[in-house]
């Protein structure tokens, strides 16, 4: 409801509630035109990063996890600029395609690279493979914008991430992805709990190593490329939401997924409300509010040692 009815134009609870059962009664058409579409795809990135975040962490037993680690978010930016550096790319659904197009080619890279090391049963290969393929796109990608201001004008727009000028047009194959990711995510969720007591002692209880990590790896890559997908590349929330979560329903990730999910929607919408309400009538991104604020709350919680142990 904050999200509905706050922001730099003024609409009263009660116009919201007439808006949404008729349309026709929109107020400038602020209700329907920009404060439902991006209140609803807040919803879905928020519980999607969180998700993956949670999936993360319990896939690589690390607790500063982020599901960016594994190339998902370099990879997105990469395919954006290519788009607009060699054909001028400008519309938001080629943009979103590209993204995600991106995002999970780059995954592909990284199962690859570490499959060829010491293999899937263990989290090290993938995390360094992920490092050095972010560090190699992520070079690539500021060579371009660097070198092309018309690049940079437009890549720019897209990489803080933003709910702003958002629509839900043509968000039906995103959403698709993210809920099949969802799945994997909800299958996954014994194999975590498993993984947690160690890689040796969930051979021995009978689990199949590379069968957990391609359908967690997988569930991360399909959240995660959706989302940055439809957003841009939004940090914090993959990390912080499962910390949260898990300090409130504890480990068993049946009921940490959930939970993960709903923290990152409160967390995303709550920062794109007050981003909305700073900004005056221009608005600062949630993007850069998130980096303001998680990182602040992030280390709170750090130094009072209130993280919950993985």
């Amino acid at each position: 409801m904050a999200s509905l009815v706050l922001g730099s134009n003024h609409v009263s609870l009660g116009q919201v509630l007439t808006a949404l059962v008729d349309r026709s009664d929109d107020p400038g058409a602020i209700v329907w035109g920009s404060r439902v579409p991006r209140t609803v795809l807040g919803l879905v990135v928020g519980a999607c990063l969180g998700v993956a975040g949670a999936v993360m962490q319990g896939q690589t037993r690390n607790p500063l996890a982020d599901p960016g680690l594994f190339g998902v978010s370099a990879g997105a930016s990469l395919a954006v600029v290519l788009g607009i550096y060699l054909a001028d790319v400008t519309s938001v659904l080629a943009i979103l395609w590209l993204a995600f197009v991106g995002a999970v080619v780059a995954s592909l890279v990284v199962f690859g690279v570490a499959a060829l090391g010491r293999g899937l049963a263990s989290p090290v290969p993938l995390a360094i493979a992920g490092m050095a393929v972010s560090a190699l796109l992520g070079a690539v990608t500021s060579f371009l914008v660097l070198t092309d201001e018309a690049t940079l004008a437009g890549y720019r727009i897209w990489v803080v991430g933003s709910l702003s000028g958002r629509t839900l047009s043509g968000i039906g194959p995103a959403l698709a992805i993210a809920a099949a990711g969802a799945v994997l995510a909800v299958l996954n969720a014994r194999s975590l709990d498993t993984l947690a007591l160690g890689a040796e002692l969930a051979t021995g209880l009978g689990e199949n190593l590379v069968r957990a990590r391609l359908v967690g790896l997988g569930a991360i890559t399909l959240l995660t490329a959706s989302a940055v997908a439809i957003t841009g590349p939004i940090g914090f929330v993959g990390l912080t939401a499962p910390h949260v979560a898990r300090s409130l329903v504890g480990g068993s990730h049946a009921r940490l997924l959930p939970a993960s999910a709903l923290v990152g929607a409160i967390v995303l919408l709550g920062c794109d409300v007050v981003g909305r309400l700073i900004g005056g009538m221009g608005e600062v991104s949630v993007g850069v509010v998130l980096s303001v604020l998680g990182g602040g709350v992030f280390v709170t919680i750090v130094r009072r040692g209130r993280m919950a142990q993985l």
